[in-house]
C-alpha cells in the first residue's frame, strides 16, 4: 500500500489591526483564531506585524513628523516571552490549532519584524525575524540573523515562513526549501493600501512570489496580507499629500498548492478568512518532475553557504599578560576559546621545534 500522508485544513486571516493598540488587536486576534478553529481549521496564519499593526507611518512623511506615532507603535511592541505571547499560546492550546502570528517584536530598544510559530499544544516553537527590512522599514526595524533561517516541526508537517519582500531574496528562499517544509507562510503588509498609486504592481509582486515559491519549493503556500480599516486610515492621514498615497483596504491573500494552482482564490481589499484542505499526498505530483534541492540540483556546480550563527553585539578578545595568553569571552564560549588558546600554544611549540 505504501505511505499515506495526512490532509489538514488551513486558514489565512486577512484582517485590519486596531492600529498600534496591542491589547485590542490581541483581543481581535484571539477571536479570529477561535473563529478559524470553529470552522475546522488546524492551522491559521496572520499578516506581518499584525500585533500591534504595520508601521504605515514610515511611508507617509519625514521621521520628525511621525515621531509620536513611532513612540505609540514602539510602546505597543511585543516582548518575547510576555503576557501577549502567553495569551497566544493559551488560545492555540484551548482551540487545538497551530498559529503563525506576525508581531512587532520589541527587544530592548530595538524592534524586529517577526513571525511567531506556536503549535496546538500551546508551545512557542520559535520565531523568524525579517533578515532585511525593506527600504524605509530600516528606520524602525533591526535585522534578523542566521538563526532565523529555519523550518519548524509541527509534528504532522514542517513549516517555514518569510516576510514580504524577503521573497525576492532567492538565496534565503533556497535555504528554507533545502530544509524541506511542506507548508510555507508568506506574510505581507497590505501594500496596495500604502502604495496606492502602484497597488497593482505590489499585488502582482506578492502573487508572483507566492506562486513561484509553491512551484519551486514543492510546498503549499499560505499567502497572507493585512488590510487597513477606516479608523487606521483616519489615524494616519493628516495632510492632503498623505491622502494621495494611502487608502482604506488593501490586501491580497490566497492559498496555493504545490505547482502554483489556487486552492483558495485571492481575497482582495477586505477582511475575511480563507480556508483550504492541504493534502500532502499532492506534493508527490511535483516530486515526479523535479526537486530543487534533490534530484534536480547540482551542488557540485552550484551551492549555497549559510551562516546560521547568532548575531552578537559583544565579541571575544585576546590579550597577553605575564607571558600567558588570556582569553575573555563576553558570550560564555570559554571552553571553545580555551581549546583555541591551547591549540595556538601547541602550534607555537611545534614551530619552535621546527626552527631549532
Amino acid at each position: 500500500m505504501g505511505d499515506v500522508f495526512p490532509t489538514i485544513k488551513a486558514a489565512v486571516v486577512q484582517a485590519a489591526s486596531v492600529l498600534y493598540d496591542r491589547e485590542q488587536t490581541l483581543d481581535k486576534a484571539v477571536a479570529l483564531i477561535e473563529e478559524a478553529a470553529r470552522q475546522g481549521a488546524e492551522l491559521v496564519a496572520f499578516a506581518e506585524s499584525f500585533l500591534p499593526g504595520y508601521p504605515y507611518h514610515i511611508w507617509l512623511g519625514a521621521p520628525e513628523w511621525y515621531h509620536d506615532l513611532f513612540k505609540e507603535w514602539f510602546f505597543n511592541g511585543v516582548e518575547i516571552p510576555s503576557k501577549i505571547t502567553d495569551a497566544l499560546c493559551d488560545v492555540a492550546r484551548a482551540n487545538d490549532i497551530d498559529v503563525v502570528m506576525g508581531v512587532n517584536e520589541r527587544d530592548g530598544n530595538t524592534c524586529y519584524n517577526t513571525l511567531l510559530f506556536i503549535n496546538r499544544q500551546g508551545k512557542l516553537l520559535g520565531k523568524h525575524r525579517k533578515i532585511m527590512p525593506t527600504h524605509v522599514e530600516r528606520t524602525c526595524w533591526g535585522l534578523g540573523d542566521g538563526t532565523n533561517i529555519r523550518v519548524f516541526d509541527f509534528e504532522r508537517f514542517r513549516l517555514s515562513g518569510l516576510i514580504c519582500w524577503e521573497h525576492t531574496m532567492d538565496l534565503t528562499r533556497h535555504a528554507l526549501i533545502a530544509q524541506r517544509p511542506q507548508i510555507h507562510v508568506a506574510s505581507w503588509v497590505g501594500g496596495s493600501a500604502v502604495w496606492y498609486p502602484k497597488m497593482d504592481k505590489f499585488n502582482l509582486s506578492s502573487q508572483l512570489a507566492a506562486r513561484y515559491h509553491a512551484l519551486v519549493g514543492e510546498c503549499f503556500v499560505l499567502n497572507v496580507q493585512g488590510t487597513l480599516d477606516k479608523a487606521g486610515y483616519q489615524k494616519l492621514c493628516q495632510t492632503d499629500y498623505q491622502h494621495q498615497f494611502l487608502r482604506e483596504g488593501g490586501g491580497w491573500s490566497a492559498i496555493i498548492a504545490p505547482g502554483a494552482e489556487y486552492l483558495a482564490e485571492p481575497l482582495e481589499d477586505r477582511e475575511g478568512i480563507l480556508y483550504a484542505e492541504l493534502d500532502f499526498n499532492k506534493i508527490a505530483d511535483m516530486a515526479h518532475w523535479h526537486d530543487a534541492t534533490g534530484h534536480y540540483a547540482r551542488p557540485d556546480l552550484l551551492s549555497l553557504l549559510v551562516n546560521n550563527e547568532e548575531y552578537r553585539v559583544t565579541r571575544s578578545f585576546l590579550s597577553k599578560s605575564n607571558n600567558q595568553l588570556l582569553i575573555t569571552d563576553m558570550n560564555g564560549n570559554q571552553d571553545a576559546l580555551a581549546k583555541l588558546s591551547a591549540d595556538i600554544k601547541q602550534l607555537s611549540v611545534n614551530l619552535a621545534h621546527l626552527n631549532s
